[in-house]
């Protein structure tokens, strides 16, 4: 899957297995969000998982904003 998604120009930071609604979380970059919706579309069409993206900002970004 990481070489998948870095040929679709994101990069998979971090990877962890978790106990809960998902089985695993994966951490990872893009340079914007359409990459990352590519990236997202192309992995779920699959069918073998189910994909939630979630922006993140810095909190110092976050304050600024606000």
């Amino acid at each position: 899957m990481n070489r998948d998604v870095e040929e679709m120009g994101a990069k998979v930071l971090h990877q962890w297995a978790s106990l809960g609604a998902y089985d695993f979380v994966n951490i990872v970059e893009a340079p914007d969000d359409l990459t990352i919706a590519k990236v997202s579309v192309a992995l779920g069409a699959r069918g073998s998982a189910k994909l939630e993206s979630l922006p993140l900002l810095s909190i110092d970004d976050f304050l600024k904003s606000v």
